[in-house]
């Protein structure tokens, strides 16, 4: 079992950065992809960006390509969210996911295909 915790989250004003981590539990952590979604009030979930298990490969949503960049320290157990250029659209509580050993686009895009979730961290975007 893996148990994910975020942190970092906070209020910034557009154009700002903001790191956000997920520190999983578990001696696995290697074993796991993770995935970054968002969800705004109103609105579904949504996939952000996500890593693969041994850090090969990242996939990014539209939206944040360029802006944001997915990372991973298998050594703390942890992945990271470096989030730039923040606009008020960004809006949202962040949720980190893990997925075992998962490697397409297919699979790490979407919120059904992860097995453990954290329990988010808001992010807001204002002046």
């Amino acid at each position: 079992q893996v148990q994910l915790v975020e942190s970092g989250g906070g209020l910034v004003q557009p154009g700002g950065s903001l790191r956000l981590s997920c520190l999983a539990s578990g001696r696995t952590f290697s074993t796991y992809s993770m995935g970054w979604f968002r969800q705004a009030g109103g609105k579904e979930r949504e996939f952000v960006a996500a890593i693969t298990w041994n850090g090969g490969s990242t996939l990014y949503a539209d939206s944040v390509k360029g802006r944001f960049t997915i990372s991973r320290d298998n050594a703390k157990n942890t992945v990271f969210l470096q989030m730039n250029s923040l606009k008020p659209e960004d809006t949202a509580v962040y949720y980190c996911a893990a997925n075992f050993r998962g490697y397409s686009r297919d699979v790490l895009t979407r919120s059904s295909k992860y097995d453990h979730w954290g329990q988010g961290t808001q992010v807001t975007v204002a002046s």
